[in-house]
């Protein structure tokens, strides 16, 4: 790799990071998430600065194509971004089914109020009367 195509690299990580933290900023991601893309780009410097280091690590794989490296690194770390958010799916999942039978109780608990308050409403207007 160049010079010029590892400046490259090393501005658009830099960019990258700087994008992160505004998103955390904003408002717009929440801090676990960003800690996790934070780490992914801190992890892809070296690998900027150094591009001898994937043909190291090849070699030492037994990988004869260095930019395998790099293709085996991105669908490992898909993979296991796919399964944090599978947890994260199922989890929230619980919490909605929890929230919307906790909303139906709440709900019937007000409607037998509602009917409580309009029978004793309805005992004091025959009260009233007489």
């Amino acid at each position: 790799m160049t010079t010029r195509a590892q400046l490259l690299v090393v501005i658009g990580l830099a960019c990258v990071l700087v994008f992160i933290l505004l998103l955390v900023r904003r408002r717009q991601l929440q801090g676990k998430y960003a800690v996790l893309w934070m780490i992914v780009g801190l992890a892809l410097v070296p690998l900027a600065l150094f591009p001898d280091l994937v043909t190291w690590i090849a070699h030492q794989a037994g990988i004869f194509y260095e930019p395998t490296v790099i293709i085996l690194a991105a669908i490992a770390f898909l993979m296991l971004l796919t399964v944090h958010f599978s947890f994260e799916l199922s989890r929230l999942q619980d919490r909605t089914r929890s929230l919307a039978e906790q909303v139906a109780l709440l709900k019937a608990e007000l409607a037998t109020r509602e009917v409580g308050v309009d029978a004793v409403a309805g005992d004091e207007s025959d009260d009233a009367v007489e």
